[in-house]
């Protein structure tokens, strides 16, 4: 799977996660500073959910100090669903229920054991069977603000 990887700054933490992903056997997509380049966490958050939107990746992880304002940018771009999550169990019902395909994690917050059983249960689920009918009432609220 390719997975695009996106924070405002590079961390212990980001590097950590680029190379656990790298070990799940991922494609890992770096972008802004992750990639060298100098974004603020706004657009940083943008150009990776454009990368998920436009389908030159298949998900997305994102960081910023908090994750609050990189999950508010990332649910700008339509077709992304972003998920802050700071549990795996969180992480879990985000794939169950909201079918996201965006994880976010706080830099401050997350230690790299966290950010490890995050991993694990994002990619271990997916939406549960009878959910679609409000991942499609989701779709159309977005179609409705555009």
């Amino acid at each position: 799977m390719k997975i695009a990887i996106a924070s405002d700054e590079k961390t212990h933490l980001t590097d950590f996660v680029l190379e656990e992903l790298k070990a799940r056997g991922h494609e890992v997509i770096p972008l802004g500073p992750l990639a060298g380049e100098n974004l603020p966490w706004t657009l940083a958050s943008e150009k990776l959910a454009e990368t998920v939107a436009t389908k030159q990746a298949d998900e997305g992880v994102l960081f910023c100090y908090t994750g609050t304002g990189a999950s508010i940018a990332a649910n700008k771009v339509p077709g992304i669903r972003a998920a802050l999550c700071g549990d795996a169990q969180t992480a879990r019902g985000a794939r169950w229920w909201n079918d996201a395909n965006v994880l976010v994690m706080s830099l401050r917050a997350t230690s790299p054991e966290v950010a490890r059983e995050i991993l694990e249960a994002w990619f271990s689920e997916s939406v549960r069977e009878g959910e679609q009918e409000i991942i499609a009432q989701l779709q159309e609220i977005e179609s409705r603000h555009r």
